[in-house]
């Protein structure tokens, strides 16, 4: 194994601090070479390795992607519910991904030296933020508490597995539109850039009285032709704004308010929220995790500032001892059949029990506004490339049939 630095913080057998670096095969190396010296460590970090970014070169980032995450919780829950000890399976899994993912396999193996040290298995997953969420480490702490860490796997491996398949169905379905949206951007920009100015030269040739239409697209055909620059600049002025903007909530307030309040879209992005909340908390309480704790997770994962809002504030009044469905029932976000279940839920002792069926529902919901959607922009699409074309060949053979007329 290659040796790794890392920078230690101690104290001598005199009481006195001592600060240095040592190299070593890994943390638990590390620690059995510094209790050789007498030294008793208060701080121990890694410096050689650092993530791989924009700016890192050569270094592996230790991450992997959701899919990823739900495969590999689905393969550790399997063989710790098949007997294998924890950190057997943690290294069968490091050498499994390792070809696929590197980063990854390497963090899962640093992690099981960890835990081989006497870390706890959810305090070393902290150290790897971008392999293991706040979520995934919230379940395991749990899982830890209650002696059920192989019931919490599956329950994780569900809870991923569903999101995957949720965020699957969407993005399959986006792919046709997005396809459809390119095809026909790139055919309208091919006919106004490369066909249309042959045909402006013949009619500058014969000095014909063009019809407003025929002017309109030729000066469209010349600006695309001569501020191409001028084109990109302001397409890359707009991103650069939109993500200055973005790093301000209230812009990110404003943006995630219209898009949950847009036509068509709106209702969808609002059923796809509800559908990870109810999921979320559902897993979450079920597996022990406090209220409290619980929804401050799901608000912190909602990847929406007008819920994650609404979650905060519904957090600081379930503190003060009201009930769960207080706030929740004055924001618009949710509607009332989810607070209405979220009421009997609490009031029965099955909350968990409910929010999961308000998420099956909601799943049930969006694959059905799915199925509408892409069936409903199939023809949009169509209209949409028919009138772009049409409007140029138009204007293009309307001079020329006059022409036509005139000679005839």
């Amino acid at each position: 194994m290659a040796k790794q630095r890392f920078a230690y913080v101690a104290r001598d057998a005199g009481g006195r601090e001592v600060k240095g670096q040592l190299e070593a095969e890994n943390e638990a190396d590390a620690n059995t070479k510094l209790k050789a010296q007498n030294l008793v460590v208060s701080q121990l970090t890694r410096v050689d390795i650092k993530p791989a970014g924009f700016l890192s070169f050569g270094a592996v980032a230790r991450k992997c992607s959701n899919a990823e995450l739900a495969l590999f919780t689905r393969q550790l829950a399997t063989m710790i519910g098949a007997g294998i000890p924890l950190l057997e399976a943690f290294e069968i899994l490091a050498e499994q991904v390792k070809d696929t993912n590197k980063g990854f396999g390497l963090g899962l193996k640093e992690c099981a030296d960890l835990v081989r040290a006497g870390t706890e298995l959810s305090e070393a997953m902290t150290r790897f933020p971008r392999m293991f969420p706040e979520i995934y480490i919230n379940m395991i702490k749990a899982g830890e508490a209650s002696g059920q860490l192989d019931v919490i796997l599956s329950r994780l491996a569900d809870f991923l597995e569903a999101n995957e398949a949720l965020k699957r169905e969407i993005k399959s379905a986006m792919v046709y539109p997005v396809i459809s949206l390119v095809l026909v951007f790139g055919i309208t920009y091919y006919l106004l850039v490369f066909v249309v100015p042959k045909f402006q030269g013949m009619f500058k040739s014969l000095n014909a009285k063009l019809p407003g239409i025929t002017v309109f697209i030729l000066d469209v055909s010349q600006f695309l032709q001569t501020q191409w620059l001028l084109m990109l600049g302001t397409i890359a002025a707009v991103v650069v704004g939109y993500k200055i903007a973005m790093m301000n909530r209230e812009a990110r307030r404003i943006r995630d308010t219209v898009f949950l309040k847009m036509p068509v879209f709106g209702p969808l992005s609002q059923k796809v929220a509800l559908s990870r909340f109810s999921r979320t908390l559902s897993t979450l309480l079920a597996s022990g995790v406090p209220l409290l704790a619980a929804l401050e997770i799901v608000a912190s994962t909602s990847g929406n500032i007008v819920i994650e809002d609404t979650l905060l504030e519904t957090r600081d009044t379930v503190k003060r001892g009201e009930p769960l469905t207080t706030h929740l029932q004055k924001s618009w976000v949710f509607p009332p059949m989810v607070v209405r279940m979220i009421g009997i839920g609490e009031k029965s002792g099955a909350l968990e029990q409910l929010l999961s069926k308000v998420s099956d529902f909601y799943d049930q919901q969006i694959h059905a506004t799915v199925k509408a959607l892409t069936s409903l922009i199939e023809p949009i699409m169509l209209a949409v490339m028919g009138a772009l074309v049409g409007t140029i060949v138009v204007a293009i053979f309307m001079p020329i049939l006059e022409l036509q007329k005139q000679l005839s």
